[in-house]
C-alpha cells in the first residue's frame, strides 16, 4: 500500500441555511461537517489515497458524530487527538447570482483553537506517512495554533515528508494581534507544494502583484509573474499552483489553474462553471486533486488538468465534501463535459 497522507486543521460543524435562503430565513438549518483539511482528507480518500486527518476534538456526540463521517469516506481517524472542550461552528449563507456567499465563523474557544505545541507526538502521527498537508487557516485561529503548526511542518520536513501548504488567506479568522504573513512567510519557509489563489499568494504571504483579486477577468501572464515573485521569495518550493477563478457572478464562474515549477508555466483548461451548486470546498478540491496528481499521474501537466476537474465537479455537490470518484475525475479531465445521463 502506497504511504499515508496526513492532513492537520480543524474541523467545523457547518451550518447552513437551506438551498439560497438568508441565513435564519426559515426556522431550519444544514448540519454537517467541513473545513478545509479534512475537505481535502476526504477527497484524496475518495481517489483511493490512504488518508488521514489529524485534529483535536472534544469528547462528545457531536464530535463523535464528525469523527464517524470522516470515517465513512475511509479517512484514518485514529490519530485525532480528544480534549474537553467545543468544537468549532460555521454558518453559511449560500450566494445566488449577484449576492455572494457569506460566512460567520463561531470557532474562538474551540479544541483546535486552543491547541498548542507538544500536544501531539509528530513521530508518532506521521508513522508511515510521505506526506503532510496543512493550510494558512489553521495558524490564523489563534496565537497557538500558529505556534502548533509551524511546530508541525518542522517535524514534517525534519521527518522526510513533502510538505504541501495552501496558503488559504482569511481575512476574519486574523484577529490576534500578528499579520497573515508576519506568520505564513515563516511557516511556508518549510513548505514544498505551494497552492494559492491570488488573493492567498498577496494577503498571506504579502507578495507584491498587479493581479486585481476583485476582477473579473484574467491575465495568464500576470499570474505567471505572480508565480515566479513567490517562487523568488521562497527558494525551497518545489512548485506554486494557483486558482484561477473568473466571478462573472455568485452562480457563474470560470475556472482554471496554472502551475509553475521553476522550469516550465502550466496552464490548465478553463471550465464555465454555470448554475453553481456549492462553490465552498472547492479550493479544498483542488488541492486534494493536485495531491493525488502529483503522486499518482506521470506528469504535473496531468496532475493540474486532474486538481482543476475535481474542483470543477465540487462546484455541482452541496456540502464541503467533494464527494467524486478518480474515474469521473479522470472522464472530464479527458474531456467529456456533456453532464450526459449514465445509463
Amino acid at each position: 500500500m502506497a504511504a499515508k497522507v496526513i492532513t492537520f486543521g480543524e474541523i467545523m460543524l457547518r451550518l447552513k441555511s437551506p438551498g439560497a435562503e438568508r441565513l435564519l430565513q426559515s426556522a431550519h438549518l444544514e448540519a454537517t461537517f467541513g473545513g478545509g483539511e479534512a475537505n481535502v482528507a476526504v477527497a484524496l480518500a475518495g481517489f483511493g489515497e490512504d488518508a488521514a486527518f489529524v485534529t483535536v476534538l472534544p469528547d462528545n456526540d457531536i464530535a463523535n458524530a464528525c469523527v464517524a463521517e470522516l470515517r465513512r469516506f475511509g479517512v484514518d481517524t485514529s490519530r485525532i487527538v480528544r480534549k474537553s472542550g467545543r468544537i468549532g461552528i460555521y454558518f453559511l449563507e449560500g450566494g445566488a447570482n449577484q449576492r455572494p456567499s457569506k460566512v460567520i465563523y463561531d470557532r474562538a474557544g474551540s479544541t483546535m483553537a486552543l491547541a498548542k505545541p507538544g500536544d501531539f507526538d509528530w513521530a508518532q502521527t506521521f508513522q508511515g506517512a510521505d506526506w503532510f498537508h496543512i493550510t494558512g487557516i489553521t495558524p490564523a485561529i489563534s496565537a497557538s495554533a500558529a505556534e502548533l503548526s509551524l511546530e508541525a511542518v518542522q517535524a514534517a520536513r525534519q521527518a522526510g515528508l513533502t510538505v504541501s501548504c495552501d496558503f488559504n488567506y482569511r481575512g476574519n479568522l486574523w484577529k490576534y494581534g500578528k499579520s497573515a504573513p508576519e506568520v505564513m512567510k515563516e511557516l511556508v519557509r518549510f513548505v514544498d507544494i505551494g497552492i494559492a489563489n491570488e488573493e492567498d499568494c498577496q494577503k498571506a504571504l504579502g507578495i507584491v502583484s498587479d493581479v486585481a483579486v476583485e476582477g473579473g477577468a484574467l491575465d495568464p501572464a500576470k499570474y505567471r509573474s505572480l508565480a515566479e515573485h513567490v517562487l523568488a521569495a521562497f527558494p525551497q518550493l518545489r512548485l506554486i499552483a494557483i486558482t484561477l477563478r473568473e466571478s462573472r457572478s455568485a452562480s457563474h464562474n470560470g475556472w482554471s489553474a496554472c502551475l509553475h515549477d521553476r522550469q516550465q508555466f502550466l496552464l490548465s483548461r478553463k471550465y464555465e462553471i454555470t448554475d453553481i451548486v456549492d462553490r465552498v470546498g472547492a479550493g479544498d478540491a483542488f488541492a486534494g486533486g493536485l495531491i493525488h496528481g502529483l503522486r499518482s499521474l506521470p506528469t504535473r501537466g496531468e496532475a493540474l488538468e486532474f486538481a482543476v476537474a475535481a474542483s470543477c465537479l465540487k462546484h455541482s455537490i452541496p456540502g464541503d465534501f467533494n464527494r467524486v470518484t478518480r474515474a469521473e475525475v479522470m472522464k472530464l479531465a479527458g474531456g467529456d463535459a456533456s453532464g450526459r445521463v449514465q445509463r
